[in-house]
């Protein structure tokens, strides 16, 4: 039996510019590198729970929360929620925490942190879940996200926090019903220190949506290549308007033993507790072991 949420320890590391930086530790095995989950732009360590209690025991696994999310300090300048800085934060903490070799698993943010990942050591990676994410991102659903982060919005009580999360993301989980939108406001958001339901991240983070865009979308073709011979997966929200369904396919004709899975009816990003995203991540790890 998998471990329970009361199972994971919280752990710290310092960023190369001071920052208390948290993440959930649950325990695994010491003879496999460990598996190493990265959230989404506003998320935290909460959305990988299920994932994280399935895999412990047979798998460390390291929840880590980006700076200004979740228990991770935030920054004082908007300037710094950029990926070179997450980078090095996360290059800090597999020097601090004595990593040489881990398999990635990245939601959104998350895998493009992973490519970099990739980019700039490929020999650490012992295996990738891209998750909702690839070289190219829909520019509709940027900008569909930049619609709400940083809004600094605040509820009352949990229902009205889930009611609000169904308005915004009814679209991508359209058989989702209240039990539902209130487990992922609890993954969400947190309890303020005005007694009210808040965001769990920083929301300075918005910042970055309302500067001026300049010159193309980047173009991550040669990060995702870095992962080349590596076990890989990637995983599709049928609905997402953040990796296309064209984007998916030029992925699969440029890494032709990456195994690629498609949730059906959900959009960005699938939360890795539908079946076959767990089987197909299942799978991914018993070709690294």
């Amino acid at each position: 039996m998998p471990p329970q949420e009361q199972d994971f320890t919280n752990r710290y590391w310092t960023s190369p510019d001071g920052l208390e930086l948290h993440y959930r530790e649950y325990p695994g095995r010491d003879d496999r590198p460990p598996v190493v989950c990265i959230p989404g732009l506003t998320r935290n360590a909460r959305d990988f729970e299920q994932l994280a209690q399935r895999l412990a025991g047979d798998w460390r696994v390291l929840c880590v929360e980006l700076r200004g999310r979740g228990d991770s300090e935030y920054a004082k300048s908007w300037e710094s929620y950029n990926p070179g800085m997450y980078l090095g934060d996360l290059q800090a903490l597999f020097q601090q925490a004595g990593i040489s070799r881990f398999v990635a698993v990245g939601t959104s943010l998350g895998g493009i942190m992973t490519m970099l990942l990739a980019a700039t050591d490929p020999s650490r990676i012992a295996g990738a879940v891209l998750n909702d994410i690839g070289p190219v991102i829909e520019p509709e659903g940027l900008a569909r996200i930049g619609d709400y982060v940083g809004q600094g919005r605040s509820f009352p009580t949990w229902m009205h926090a889930a009611r609000a999360t169904a308005e915004t993301h009814r679209h991508a989980f359209p058989d989702y019903v209240i039990a539902d939108w209130l487990a992922m406001a609890k993954r969400l958001m947190t309890l303020g220190g005005s007694g009210r339901i808040v965001f769990d991240y920083d929301m300075k983070i918005g910042e970055v949506f309302s500067q001026p865009q300049t010159g193309p979308a980047p173009d991550m073709w040669k990060q995702f290549k870095a992962l080349d011979g590596k076990p890989l997966l990637a995983v599709r929200g049928a609905l997402s308007d953040i990796l296309s369904s064209g984007t998916l396919e030029a992925m699969q004709n440029t890494m032709p033993q990456m195994e690629s899975v498609v949730v059906p009816r959900v959009g960005h990003a699938p939360t890795l507790d539908e079946p076959e995203a767990v089987e197909a991540i299942l799978r991914l790890l018993g070709r690294v072991a």
